[in-house]
């Protein structure tokens, strides 16, 4: 009985403090207000929603804070082999699909939605062919040398995909979307998802110390900065440039790492 109470409270903490809703709250609220700030050319907070959360957001909170704990997240209460890339892969991939399910008005372009989505997901899953595990920590860790090369084009892809899985990039044209900003409470809580499995993935894992969280932070930080930059780019150059960037070069460069993950199977055995 003690062992059972000593791990629902362990998961509770993980799910409610650390690395759960608080911390996806605090870090991608940072992130949002560095959006807004740079986007609106001023410090101004976005309106807040009036309505009680809607199943949307509901649905969202939850997925985030389920991939979350399965992060290589340095004093993570849950223990490393509870913890895995693909419940991680699919709860972030459901947040999208959640949105687009209840309000289509988010989702601009279903159709490359889905091929940013499935590639996101070569990215993610293509790693773990070779170390033939699923847990988060040991694929950050894998530095084999005949693994290197597709480490790091999985790693380029995943950053890729993430601009449009944020919506951070514009898909429809100005006049197709709400001209009035508020605050995408959704996209709070997927930052630090989304940036933390990045860091889980594709960095070796830091240590359970102080140095070590300062380090996973600050990688998934410059993570969340790279996105914020490339966003704002694509909101100047417009939504032709950024549908054509995914559709034309893009797409080609994910099959590209799909061949690499075969092969890297096949030579590796």
């Amino acid at each position: 009985m003690t062992q059972l109470l000593s791990a629902v409270a362990t998961h509770a903490l993980a799910l409610v403090l650390y690395p759960g809703v608080l911390t996806a709250v605090v870090f991608g609220g940072a992130a949002e207000i560095a959006w807004t700030r740079i986007t609106t050319g001023g410090w101004s907070w976005p309106d807040l929603p009036r309505r009680r959360p809607t199943p949307v957001l509901a649905t969202v909170l939850v997925c985030s804070i389920l991939a979350a704990v399965q992060l290589a997240a340095p004093f993570n209460p849950v223990p490393s082999e509870e913890r895995s890339v693909v419940v991680a892969a699919v709860a972030l991939a459901f947040t999208a699909w959640a949105e687009l399910a209840l309000t289509v008005e988010h989702v601009a372009e279903p159709r490359l939605l889905l091929i940013v989505q499935i590639c996101w997901l070569v990215a993610v899953l293509g790693p773990a062919v070779q170390p033939e595990s699923l847990r988060p920590q040991v694929l950050g860790n894998v530095l084999v040398p005949a693994l290197l090369p597709l480490k790091v084009a999985s790693g380029v892809l995943y950053v890729l995909c993430l601009p449009a899985l944020l919506r951070l990039w514009p898909f429809a044209a100005p006049g197709d979307r709400r001209t009035h900003h508020r605050l995408d409470a959704a996209r709070v809580l997927c930052w630090f998802p989304y940036c933390g499995l990045f860091t889980t993935l594709f960095i070796p894992p830091s240590g359970d110390d102080i140095l070590g969280w300062l380090r996973f932070f600050g990688i998934t930080s410059v993570v969340a900065a790279i996105l914020i930059a490339a966003g704002l780019v694509m909101q100047r150059r417009g939504a032709a440039l950024a549908r054509n960037i995914y559709m034309r070069a893009f797409t080609p460069y994910a099959i590209v790492v799909l061949i690499m993950v075969v092969v890297t199977s096949f030579l590796m055995r």
